[in-house]
């Protein structure tokens, strides 16, 4: 007999509660310190900012944040985040920008515009949860291409296109990358590999959607311009990159706020794909954002938040040196919120994490950011939300557990 659960579509019914969303539930236990969740610090919102810049949207504006909106967003916000983008070092227009609810819409109205079931995608290796998720519902085919400190592979990326190209099988359609401290390797890839990467995306006629939410928490070093940025470096690169960008790492993620930009047929096909999502993004939020950007409080805030970030960063690699070095191998960002390790013996991650939950500390193991080629010895180290004691007790604790898996 047929049930409700029996008409799920077979990729809603295999696809199993996230193992960070299991590993959040765990914040509430006494005494457990998180180096899982990729979430902004807590303690860092602007809540001074955000109030009088909501309370200000309301008394200034009270049609555009109650009434139905334009699904494109406000003006007034478009405006902001082209300003944002602009001191980034990325010019675009208004008229380019589509706000989505995060970056993940943006991505999401673009394999749905994009994408047929048996198509094929390419990601890094590793990468984020989101994107894997939403192509596997897509039944799309996806491929990964390594990644190493300098971020994606471009020699390995144009050996997989290559191939593609001379075989009989689907063609790479488009390319989900994090250029600037991904998640989850942190890596950040440098300008040549980014001028390299946009000569293979005009030559292949791949999509490359450049997903950016961690590149403006650059705590060292000098920053990389966006892939957008350097489109007309290379003729006909303009066309292939689409830029999703986002305030949930800088502002709060509870705002939901994010943006797509892309070459006017593929925004158009998103923004018809929006109307059908949500009609537009909540009028109120995004006239808050707008007016926090215009009263200068993110650009006057920003510098708070980069220096807690690495301060906490500087305390996980101290404690890694410390404790870890001999056992894990870690690589050191330059900004974001994540650094990614390895146990150097091959030992899993999965299995360390039993006994480090044991310990009270959890962190993310790597094996889930993996479509293909699954390293299950990998795992991922947060640093954005405990303050550096916190770190370093987690740090000592995940030596314990490692001493309870067994010898190196």
């Amino acid at each position: 007999m047929n049930t409700p659960e029996s008409y799920l579509l077979p990729a809603y019914r295999t696809i199993g509660e996230s193992l960070i969303r299991e590993l959040a539930k765990l914040m509430s236990v006494p005494g457990m310190v998180s180096l899982a969740g990729g979430y902004p610090g807590t303690e860092l919102f602007d809540r001074d900012g955000l109030r009088a810049a909501a309370d200000n949207a309301l008394a200034s504006a009270p049609v555009a944040c109650l009434q139905y909106g334009p699904t494109d967003g406000l003006p007034a916000l478009r405006e902001g985040i082209a300003g944002w983008m602009d001191e980034a070092g990325t010019r675009c227009s208004v008229d380019d920008i589509l706000v989505t609810s995060g970056s993940q819409q943006g991505f999401d109205l673009l394999v749905r515009t994009l994408l047929r079931p048996g198509d094929m995608a390419l990601v890094e290796r590793p990468t984020y949860t989101g994107p894997l998720r939403l192509l596997k519902i897509a039944e799309v085919t996806t491929r990964t291409v390594g990644v190493d400190h300098d971020g994606l592979d471009v020699d390995e990326l144009e050996a997989v296109l290559r191939e593609a190209a001379k075989s009989q099988g689907p063609r790479p359609k488009l390319l989900y990358v994090v250029p600037t401290f991904a998640n989850p390797s942190g890596a950040t890839m440098p300008l040549a590999r980014r001028l390299r990467l946009l000569e293979l995306a005009v030559k292949f006629g791949v999509v490359v959607v450049e997903d950016d939410p961690y590149g403006r928490l650059r705590f060292h070093g000098d920053p990389q311009p966006h892939l957008l940025g350097l489109v007309d470096q290379i003729p006909g690169a303009r066309d292939w990159v689409v830029h999703l960008g986002s305030f949930s790492k800088v502002i709060a993620p509870g705002l939901r706020t994010g943006w797509l930009i892309a070459a006017p047929a593929i925004r158009r096909a998103c923004l018809i794909a929006k109307q059908l999502d949500d009609l537009s993004n909540p009028g109120f939020t995004q006239m808050t954002v707008a007016r926090y950007l215009e009263a200068g409080r993110l650009r006057a805030h920003l510098p708070v938040i980069l220096s807690a970030y690495r301060e906490r960063s500087q305390a996980m690699r101290e404690a890694i040196a410390a404790y870890l070095s001999p056992r894990v191998a870690v690589n050191v960002p330059e900004g974001g919120m994540f650094m990614w390790g390895r146990i150097r013996n091959g030992a899993s991650a999965r299995d360390l994490l039993k006994h480090a939950i044991d310990e009270k500390v959890t962190f993310v193991a790597g094996d889930i950011y993996y479509a293909d080629q699954t390293d299950p010895a990998t795992l991922r180290l947060s640093f954005s939300t405990p303050t550096p004691d916190q770190i370093r007790t987690g740090i000592v604790r995940i030596r314990q557990a490692l001493d309870r898996l067994g010898p190196a």
